[in-house]
Parts: structure tokens; C-alpha cells; sequence
């Protein structure tokens, strides 16, 4: 796997830490080297993860607002959120409507509910894009998607403490 950031070693574990991954499930094999990367990450940081699925990449913001939500009234807040997924540009502006939108719901949603949120949509040209990124042998931007969303954890961590 490679691993962007501080070294495994540095990072302290989270545990008992509640993440929410939703995924987009568009392009299934992509999403699932997605997920394959982004579970080792949480798992190897003492993490729990809940995943929930949705079509494409427009639907993760609304999803994560209703679990959100929902776990709240739960009693069981998330400590963080991960969206996955994959746009692959085509013939029509649509792409710059889905790659753009999604991610302006998703850091809305991160900055107003202050929560720890790992956008790993990837946004690519092509096919071999997606795979050189989503490949847990590659770039593995799943599980760099929840190293992020774990080091931002870390820090809210440390300042309920102090």
C-alpha cells in the first residue's frame, strides 16, 4: 500500500472511532478497490467503519447528511466521513457538474457540521486514470482518503482533551 503523509509508525490509533464511508457504486470495480483500501486503513487504526451505498456521486452528500442525522438522534455520532467514488469524464459537461458538485456538498457539509471529512472521489480523464489511483498497489486513494479523514480525527481529539 502506499502511504501518503507521516509515516504508520508516527500516527497514533483511533480507537473506538465511528467512520462513515459511503461509497458510490457507478463504476462497482473501482469502488471496490476503493473501499479495499480505505477498510485496511481504519482497521489498522483501531477504527470501525459503517459503509452505505448509493448509486453515483451526487447521492453521497445527501446520504451523509441522513446518516449523520440520524446517528446523532442515535446517541451515536460519527467521528469522521469518507465519500467514495469515481466520475470519468465523457462527451458532455455533465462530469464538470458531477465532479464539481459533489465536492462543494461535501466540504459544506465537513466546514457546517465541523466534522472530519475525506473527499476520495476520484475525478479523472479515463479509465486508466481511475485504476493507476483506485489500486491499492498504486496511489490507493481509498485508503489515503481514510488516513485523511483519521489524521483530522487526531486532531479534534487533541483539542477535546486539552
Amino acid at each position: 500500500m502506499v502511504s501518503h503523509g507521516p509515516k504508520a509508525e508516527a500516527r497514533p490509533p483511533v480507537q473506538g472511532a465511528r467512520i462513515l464511508v459511503v461509497e458510490a457504486r457507478f463504476y462497482d470495480d473501482i469502488a471496490d478497490e476503493l473501499l479495499k483500501g480505505a477498510r485496511a486503513v481504519i482497521e489498522q487504526s483501531g477504527a470501525s467503519a459503517e459503509i452505505l451505498t448509493v448509486d453515483g456521486a451526487l447521492e453521497i452528500p445527501a446520504t451523509v447528511a441522513i446518516a449523520l442525522d440520524a446517528a446523532t438522534r442515535a446517541g451515536r455520532p460519527y467521528d469522521g466521513v469518507i465519500a467514495l467514488g469515481c466520475v470519468i469524464r465523457g462527451d458532455t459537461g455533465h462530469y464538470d457538474i458531477v465532479a464539481g458538485e459533489s465536492a462543494r456538498a461535501l466540504m459544506d457539509l465537513s466546514v457546517a457540521r465541523t466534522i472530519p471529512l475525506a473527499n476520495g472521489i476520484l475525478t479523472v480523464e479515463n479509465d486508466a486514470q481511475a485504476w493507476t489511483r483506485a489500486r491499492v498497489s498504486e496511489l490507493n486513494k481509498g485508503g489515503g482518503a481514510a488516513e485523511a479523514v483519521l489524521a483530522v480525527i487526531r486532531i479534534r481529539r487533541r483539542f477535546e482533551e486539552a
